[in-house]
């Protein structure tokens, strides 16, 4: 019984995801373009119940050999390594090495309700054909070391920097001390410049909200300019608190979290899944990239990049964007919604942004990359319609978002709306160039200008 009542679900869900371009043409015309849901002001229809929300996920189908992303004409991208095992995010060292956090997610969430079966289901789809972590010898959770000496887009040295880990996700060296967020603990390693391996055992700084349930499970990283605080994003525990408020504990948050003592506090509330952490250069000011809730209409509610006040308050799970109530939520506290602040930026509805960067301009990219944040967004589910799947980058002006976010790097999709590749952590290297962890495609790709000296070959 209980296998045919899953197969029945199932076929429901392969109706519902071979609806898309028929749902994608109604959608676009009740509702407007999707630059509409782009910017400080974006179009919010109302909400919508389902009993099984739109759901479409791009089948994953890897990169063939010779094909690359696209990027505009005064851009250039090659493949900088390829045969990772889930690359999810990029981080450069003082000396120029680049470390890549190759992870795997912990394990099974527990299925409660007969959507979560049909949307685990559609979310497998995104697995590559050779299975998670397969391309690169069947080994993840584990940081990746690559020394690109001459900055020629080719490194020299490639090599397991640390394995071993427990779901890694971010990471940030201050100092001497190298931290590592792994799902369920933040840990420090002493790190000598140079050094190709990290042999020295790890040092607990604080635990971290874990499983077992564990919905949202990677942790962004990130640490104060003065080196004295580090940052950690957690995300919630569940879409909209269906495993119940106590599975939500010190969860939906920003932590500070002291270098010194690992003592930490709840800088920001509220803020569902913070995927990105950077400090703004000009500002100063600690920003986040954010996904959204799910399962009220495909253009509801818009992911964010938005600056966190300290002890600030945005919405999850009581209401979004400010004020708008989420009418799933029972009992309400409109004591917490009256003080929800408002995103910065909206960056459209389930684009899913995981990879968050700061330029400044100058560097190995064009003028017309001055200072602004490049995001890269791993793409939707939840809509019926593709979404995401690109590199892009927000304009900013002293301090501020100042324009429309520009496409950067496409073609993870191909004609026929397969996945080649998805972006995740993004980052820049010693050059100005830009790097791209591409968790389906196993690859770092690296973006230059189209006048840049570089070995590799690309688009």
């Amino acid at each position: 019984m209980r296998r045919r009542g899953h197969l029945a679900l199932a076929a429901i869900a392969a109706s519902v995801v071979l609806a898309g371009p028929v749902a994608l043409a109604q959608d676009t015309a009740r509702i407007g373009d999707r630059e509409a849901q782009i910017g400080p002001d974006p179009v919010l229809p109302a909400p919508q119940n389902y009993l099984l929300p739109p759901m479409n996920i791009a089948r994953a189908i890897g990169w063939k050999p010779g094909e690359a992303p696209s990027v505009p004409p005064d851009l250039r991208i090659a493949a900088f390594a390829q045969g990772l095992a889930h690359p999810r995010q990029v981080a450069t060292l003082p000396n120029g090495d680049v470390l890549v956090v190759e992870s795997k997610a912990p394990g099974t969430e527990p299925t409660r309700r007969p959507k979560d079966i049909v949307q685990g289901w559609i979310k497998s789809f995104a697995t590559t054909s050779q299975g998670p972590g397969q391309a690169g010898g069947g080994r993840s959770n584990r940081i990746t070391l690559l020394r690109d000496a001459d900055g020629d887009g080719v490194p020299e040295v490639r090599g397991t920097f640390l394995e071993t880990l427990d779901s890694p996700f971010g990471v940030v060296l201050v100092g001497s001390d190298l931290y590592v967020a792994n799902t369920a603990a933040l840990v420090r390693y002493p790190y000598t410049p140079g050094q190709t391996r990290m042999e020295a055992p790890p040092t607990l700084v604080t635990n971290l909200p874990g499983g077992p349930i564990n919905h949202h499970w990677t942790k962004a990283l990130t640490a104060s300019p003065d080196g004295t605080k580090l940052y950690v994003g957690v995300g919630s525990n569940s879409n909209i608190t269906e495993h119940g408020m106590d599975a939500e504990r010190e969860r939906a948050a920003v932590w500070e979290v002291d270098r010194a003592t690992g003592a930490h506090r709840l800088f920001a509330e509220g803020v569902r899944n913070p995927t990105g952490l950077a400090f703004e250069p000009q500002s100063g000011r600690l920003w986040a990239i954010a996904n959204e809730r799910d399962e009220i209409g495909p253009k509801l509610v818009p992911d964010y990049l938005t600056s966190l006040q300290e002890g600030g308050f945005y919405g999850w799970p009581y209401s979004y964007w400010g004020q708008h109530l989420d009418p799933r939520v029972m009992p309400q506290r409109p004591d917490l919604v009256a003080r929800a602040i408002r995103p910065d930026y909206a960056l459209g509805s389930h684009v899913a942004p995981l990879g968050l960067a700061f330029h400044q301009g100058g560097g190995g990219l064009p003028a017309r990359f001055g200072a602004g944040a490049f995001i890269g967004e791993h793409g939707s589910w939840n809509r019926p319609d593709l979404a995401g799947y690109k590199v892009v980058f927000v304009p900013f002006e002293n301090g501020r978002p100042s324009g429309l976010a520009q496409d950067v790097v496409t073609g993870f999709l191909n004609d026929r709306g397969e996945a080649r590749g998805r972006p995740v952590g993004v980052a820049l290297d010693r050059t100005g160039a830009l790097l791209i962890a591409d968790d389906t495609g196993d690859t770092v790709w690296r973006v230059t200008g189209a006048s840049a000296r570089t070995a590799a070959t690309g688009r």
